[in-house]
């Protein structure tokens, strides 16, 4: 096996998704990742430190990716709307990036860990939104309120996303998402 294998990490993701699929996220070790891979323990914790973050991979990208989407909206659009581009542009980057989301949201939900990893990810991401909203000027406690829904319909948007198999453009997702919550904050 080669030292350095340039398609590793990626053979090393799918084998992961593949065996959690197969098997449930308990059932699998490192050392079976790594063998369906065609890789050696050693060679996934190159990539990875341990079993849930080969499915996280690139998360810790997001927060940052959230707050330049904030911060890349015109000053002058209010908080509301603001988040809403911001969820469009990141979404968006995210579908093109997204592959096997069905799979992967499958075998987080089986699995109280993952859900708890899943948590963590998403308060990152709903604390870098309300770090964009009071840099915009909003008030802390009005950032926080504003960041928990916005984060809560990104969330949603998404989802509504891998539903639809990835066939329906995010922004379509988002909108449909929007559109219910406003119907149901009329009543």
């Amino acid at each position: 096996m080669a030292r350095w294998d340039p398609g590793a990490e990626q053979r090393l993701r799918k084998a992961a998704l593949e065996l959690y699929a197969a098997h449930g996220y308990d059932a699998v070790t490192v050392n079976q990742i790594a063998e369906h891979a065609g890789l050696t323990r050693r060679s996934y914790f190159r990539y990875f430190p341990d079993k849930r973050e080969v499915l996280f991979a690139g998360s810790e990208r997001l927060p940052a990716a959230v707050l330049d989407a904030i911060r890349a909206v015109d000053p002058a659009i209010r908080p509301w709307p603001a988040v809403l581009q911001a969820a469009v542009a990141v979404g968006e980057l995210l579908a093109e990036l997204a592959e096997n989301s069905d799979v992967r949201r499958a075998v987080i939900a089986a699995s109280p860990e993952l859900q708890e990893r899943e948590r963590t990810k998403l308060a990152s991401v709903t604390a870098a939104l309300r770090d964009g909203l009071e840099e915009r000027g909003l008030s802390a406690e009005d950032a926080v309120l504003v960041a928990q829904v916005g984060s809560a319909v990104f969330q949603n948007a998404f989802s509504r996303w891998i539903d639809r198999g990835g066939q329906e453009p995010f922004r379509s997702c988002l909108d449909a998402v929007v559109a219910s919550l406003g119907r149901e904050l009329d009543h």
